[in-house]
C-alpha cells in the first residue's frame, strides 16, 4: 500500500506539501496540487481519514438522522444535504431511526462519535428537552422541521399552520361545507399545527370539523386508505377531505374509489408536501409544496457554518408552503343535489 512518503518521492516534492494538498490548503498552486493529486491516483494512494481529522479537526462528513429512507418525502431530505456535502468534498453519514425515541438516540450519539462536521437531525420522537440538550452541547447539530424557541438559531421548519390555512382557503373558494381530515398520529408538531390552520380558516366562515370528522393514522399510503375507510365506516358525510400528507392522500383516493365515490367529482382530496408521486397519482394531487430539498440545503449549510462558526444567527429559519393546485379538487356538488350526494354516500357506506 502506498504510503505519503511514497507520493512525495514519485510526485518530487516534500510530505508537507503532499499534505497541504490532502488537506485542501489554499496555498498550494495549482499545478502542484494537480501534480501530486495525478500521482496519488496512479499509486493507488487512499488518505487517512482518521489521520486527517486529528490534523485539520473536520472529518469531512455530514451526519443526517430521518425516520424512514423509504418515503419519497425523507430521499429528498437526503438529497438536498447530499448536494451541499459534495459542493463541500464531504460525504453523508445517513442513519434511520425506527419510530423511537431510543433510536433516534442511538443514531445522534453514533454521529457525534463520529465528529462530524455538522449534523442534521428529523427527530418524530426525542422531546423538545433532549433536543436542547444536544444543540447546546454540539452548537453544529441543526433540527429540522421543529421551531424550538430555546434553540431557535438551529431550527430550520416549515409554517405548517399557514399551509392548513391555504388549504382550507383552496377548498372553501371551491364551495365546499362539509369536511374531513386524515392526520398522523405520531407525537409531532406537524399535524397539530396542520389541523390548526385548517380549523382557523374555517372558524372564519362559522364552520368547524368535530373530532369525529378527523382520523389519524400511519403517515402513508396504507394509513391513509385506513383512515379513509373509518370516516366511511362511521358513516362521516363530507365533500372534501384535508390529509396531513401526499401518502396518506394517495391512500385516501384509493379507498373512496374503491368505496364508489369519484375523485374529484363527489370528493375534493388536498394533500401535502407535494412529492413527486403527487404528479403522477390519478387523478394528479392537489397539495401543499414543501420545499424539502430547499430546507434540506439550507440546514447542511447552516450546520457546516456553525462547526466553522461563520454563522452567529439568533433567529430561527422558517419556510413557507404554496398552493399547488393539481385535477384532485374540484367545486364542491351543486345545492341542488346535495341531497343526493349525501343519500348515495350513505347507501354506499351501508
Amino acid at each position: 500500500m502506498a504510503t505519503i512518503k511514497d507520493v512525495a518521492r514519485e510526485a518530487k516534492v516534500s510530505i508537507a506539501t503532499v499534505s497541504r494538498v490532502i488537506n485542501q490548503d489554499d496555498k498550494v498552486r495549482d499545478k502542484t496540487r494537480e501534480h501530486v493529486l495525478m500521482v496519488m491516483k496512479s499509486l493507488g494512494y487512499q488518505v487517512n481519514v482518521n489521520a486527517r481529522a486529528l490534523s485539520t479537526q473536520k472529518t469531512a462528513t455530514l451526519g443526517l438522522v430521518v425516520p424512514d429512507i423509504s418515503d419519497p418525502f425523507f430521499a429528498c431530505l437526503a438529497k438536498g444535504v447530499d448536494s451541499i456535502a459534495r459542493q463541500h468534498q464531504s460525504q453523508v453519514l445517513l442513519c434511520t431511526a425506527q419510530n423511537s425515541s431510543d433510536s433516534e438516540q442511538q443514531a445522534i450519539d453514533s454521529l457525534l462519535q463520529r465528529r462530524c462536521d455538522g449534523i442534521i437531525l428529523y427527530c418524530t420522537h426525542l422531546a423538545d428537552s433532549a433536543l436542547i440538550d444536544i444543540v447546546e452541547r454540539y452548537s453544529n447539530v441543526v433540527v429540522v422541521a421543529r421551531n424550538i424557541p430555546e434553540i431557535a438559531e438551529n431550527c430550520i421548519y416549515l409554517d405548517d399552520e399557514l399551509g392548513g390555512q391555504l388549504a382550507a382557503e383552496h377548498l372553501l373558494a371551491l364551495g365546499h361545507s362539509r369536511f374531513a381530515s386524515i392526520m398522523s398520529e405520531l407525537p409531532i408538531q406537524d399535524p397539530k399545527h396542520r389541523l390548526s390552520g385548517f380549523n382557523s380558516a374555517l372558524y372564519k366562515q362559522a364552520l368547524t370539523l368535530t373530532e369525529d370528522q378527523v382520523v389519524y393514522g400511519a403517515p402513508d399510503q396504507l394509513g391513509g386508505e385506513l383512515a379513509a375507510n373509518t370516516l366511511l365506516k362511521n358513516q362521516q358525510v363530507f365533500t372534501a377531505l384535508f390529509a396531513y400528507n401526499d401518502a396518506m392522500a394517495i391512500g385516501a383516493i384509493s379507498a373512496l374509489e374503491e368505496a364508489g365515490f369519484k375523485v374529484p367529482d363527489d370528493i375534493s382530496v388536498i394533500g401535502f408536501d407535494d412529492i413527486c408521486l403527487a404528479h403522477y397519482s390519478r387523478p394528479k394531487l392537489t397539495t401543499l409544496h414543501y420545499p424539502v430539498e430547499a430546507i434540506a440545503k439550507h440546514a447542511a449549510l447552516l450546520a457546516i457554518n456553525k462547526h466553522t462558526q461563520l454563522d452567529k444567527t439568533a433567529h430561527s429559519h422558517r419556510y413557507q408552503p404554496t398552493l399547488v393546485e393539481r385535477q384532485s379538487t374540484a367545486f364542491a356538488p351543486i345545492a341542488a343535489s346535495k341531497q343526493s350526494l349525501n343519500e348515495n354516500q350513505t347507501e354506499r357506506q351501508n
